[in-house]
């Protein structure tokens, strides 16, 4: 799918994004192996079909079949391909395209969308008609002359929202527990500090105690509140968007490296360095010049 997003004309395709919120593009073509990390400003729901690697935050899936993809633009992906080919569709709109339809609440909370939900839902064989008819659908009215297209094309991204709802299990649709809330909490507190834009930019929050702080708990609270419910200790989280973020400038900006550990919270890059190799088994240097 990374690659696929490679492939398009990407200034044309911002362009109408900030024109009318909403693009899809069908991806009919071979893969290639080369793994991209990306991270654009808006949302996508995809259709596809492939066998790779995908990498999203600091979590991994193995595909093999057909799956509906969902990403938010403040985790950063990758995708390795490992099969021959890859089709199916892609769509990328802003939140203000899908909020028009009078939505009260962030895509952030959507299930599909919060920090921390699994990003893919690997579909059965008799749904993938159905849902590719969907795409098709609005691959047509992107093309159409009609003047309302845009809120049918909500109507059609809202049905594929919902039938993706359909295969999640309900007991996670409705898992309001207090330590499911702060869990919530937390990971949304982490993700509204990223991405980072520019160098003069500095992470407020970088350890366990200055989240416990901000969201007024004890952090023992926290810490067992997120391990319950992630399965992962709250540093696990921190160090990993931390890591995260380093790629993504690494790889996507031309600031130095004593500029990015500025921005991430490390008083020296030395310390810095140290902190990415132990957590990627390589530099900083080595990470920017395999990009």
């Amino acid at each position: 799918m990374v690659s696929a997003v490679a492939h398009t004309p990407v200034k044309w395709a911002a362009r109408e994004l900030k024109l009318k919120g909403f693009r899809v593009y069908a991806v009919d073509r071979p893969c290639t192996n080369e793994p991209r990390f990306t991270r654009r400003d808006c949302y996508k729901v995809i259709l596809l079909t492939t066998k790779a690697r995908l990498h999203y935050g600091h979590q991994s899936w193995e595909l093999d079949g057909t799956y509906l993809l969902f990403f938010n633009p403040h985790i950063p992906y990758s995708m390795e391909m490992r099969g021959d080919v890859r089709h199916g569709y892609i769509s990328l709109f802003t939140e203000e395209f899908i909020t028009s339809l009078d939505r009260s609440e962030s895509l952030l909370q959507s299930p599909l969308f919060k920090i921390g939900s699994p990003p893919l839902f690997q579909l059965p064989a008799e749904q993938v008609p159905f849902m590719s008819g969907i795409f098709q659908k609005m691959l047509a009215e992107q093309e159409a002359d009609y003047p309302f297209k845009g809120e049918l094309i909500r109507t059609y991204l809202q049905l594929a929202i919902h039938e993706a709802l359909h295969l999640q299990p309900a007991e996670t649709l409705l898992h309001h527990t207090a330590a499911a809330r702060l869990a919530a909490r937390f990971l949304e507190t982490l993700e509204q500090q990223f991405p980072v834009e520019n160098p003069e930019q500095t992470l407020a929050l970088k350890t366990a105690q200055e989240f416990a702080d901000r969201l007024a708990v004890h952090v023992n609270h926290l810490n067992k509140a997120v391990k319950e419910i992630t399965g992962k200790p709250t540093s696990a989280h921190i160090t990993g968007r931390i890591t995260d973020e380093a790629k993504a400038l690494l790889q996507h900006t031309t600031w130095s490296v004593a500029e990015i550990a500025y921005c991430l919270g490390f008083a020296y890059p030395t310390y810095f360095n140290n902190f990415f190799k132990k957590q990627t088994g390589i530099t900083p240097l080595a990470c920017r010049r395999a990009a």
